[in-house]
C-alpha cells in the first residue's frame, strides 16, 4: 500500500481530532496537511504503526497550535465560538452518531477551556477511545500524569448539564416555529419555544455586528431575534442544515450568506442559540453553499 493510500485512510479520524482541538475548519484542515507533508517526509524505520505515527504527529502540531494562537484567543473581541461544521463526513455511521455530542457547540466551549496538552488527553482518551499507554506515547507524558490530567478535565466538565437530542422532525418543527415566529414578530409564540433560561450566544469576531455577552432569558431572547429582525429590510432566504451535530440554518441576505445560527434543544424547547456571524469563519460554508 503506498503512502497517500494509507494517509487517506485516517484523514477523516485525523480531521476529527484536529476540529475537535482546535475548533477551526481552516485551522483543523491545515493540521491535516501539515501533517501530511511530514507523512512523506518520514523515515521508514520511523513507522510501526501508521495511524498512531499520524495521530501523534497531528495531536503534537494541534498542541503547538493552540500554545501558539493563546493570546489571538485572549484578544478575540467578543465571544469566542466554534466555526460551524455542517455533516462531517464519516464512513461509519454508527461511530459518527457516537462522536456526535462531542461535536457541539456546548462541548467544544468547555473544551475550550482547558490547557492543550489537558484538552489533548481528554479527548485522545474520552472520545477516541485510546488507552491510557497510547495517550502517554502521543503527548510524551507518564501515564500516571495522563490519567491525572484526564481526571481533572473530566471533573471540570462533569457540570455540563445533560441536554436532550429531539428527533429529526420535532427539531425541524422547532425550528421552523422559531424562525417563524421572528419573522412575524409574534413574542408569545417564540417564549413558548424558549425554555426559561434560554440564552444566545453571538460570534461576530469584532467585524461585524454581534451581541458581545451572552443573552440570557426566554424574554430576553425573544425581544432580541424579533428587533433583529425588524431591522433586516433586505432579502432573507434560509436554508436547514444540521450543524455540529444539532439543527441550525445558514440565513443569507441578498444571496449572501451573513449567519449560521446553531440550535440547542431541551426537554421540546429550545435552550441556546448559537450564532456565528464572523465572516473570517464561513467562509468555507459560503463556498460550499452558494445560492
Amino acid at each position: 500500500m503506498d503512502d497517500v493510500t494509507t494517509f487517506e485512510q485516517h484523514r477523516s479520524l485525523l480531521f476529527a481530532i484536529a476540529y475537535r482541538m482546535l475548533g477551526r475548519v481552516a485551522e483543523a484542515e491545515d493540521m491535516v496537511q501539515e501533517t501530511f507533508l511530514r507523512w512523506q517526509r518520514r523515515a521508514e524505520q520511523e513507522v510501526q504503526s501508521a495511524k498512531a505515527w499520524l495521530t501523534t504527529s497531528l495531536t503534537r502540531l494541534c498542541i503547538d497550535q493552540l500554545r501558539s494562537a493563546r493570546r489571538q484567543r485572549e484578544q478575540y473581541v467578543g465571544l469566542w465560538l466554534p466555526e460551524p461544521l455542517i455533516e462531517p463526513g464519516d464512513d461509519d455511521p454508527a461511530r459518527a452518531a457516537e462522536l456526535a455530542d462531542s461535536l457541539t457547540n456546548a462541548f467544544l466551549l468547555l473544551v475550550e477551556t482547558l490547557s492543550p496538552v489537558e484538552r489533548a488527553v481528554f479527548l485522545l482518551r474520552e472520545v477516541f477511545d485510546y488507552d491510557f499507554a497510547e495517550v502517554s506515547r502521543i503527548v510524551g507524558k507518564s501515564e500516571v500524569n495522563c490519567r491525572k490530567l484526564a481526571a481533572r478535565a473530566r471533573e471540570r466538565l462533569t457540570a455540563r448539564r445533560p441536554r436532550f437530542r429531539a428527533d429529526g422532525a420535532q427539531a425541524e418543527k422547532l425550528v421552523t416555529g422559531f424562525l417563524q415566529a421572528c419573522e412575524e414578530g409574534d413574542s408569545a409564540g417564540l417564549l413558548a419555544l424558549l425554555a426559561d433560561d434560554a440564552a444566545i450566544y453571538s460570534d461576530g469576531g469584532g467585524k461585524v455586528a454581534a451581541a458581545r455577552r451572552p443573552v440570557l432569558g426566554a424574554e430576553k431572547v425573544a425581544k432580541f431575534f424579533i428587533n433583529v429582525r425588524r431591522l433586516v429590510e433586505a432579502r432573507v432566504h434560509v436554508r436547514f442544515a444540521t450543524i455540529n451535530a444539532e439543527p441550525g440554518v445558514l440565513v443569507f441576505v441578498n444571496d449572501k450568506l451573513e449567519q449560521s445560527m446553531t440550535f440547542e434543544l431541551s426537554d421540546g424547547r429550545i435552550r441556546a442559540v448559537y450564532v456565528v456571524r464572523n465572516p473570517d469563519k464561513l467562509k468555507h460554508l459560503a463556498r460550499q453553499h452558494e445560492i
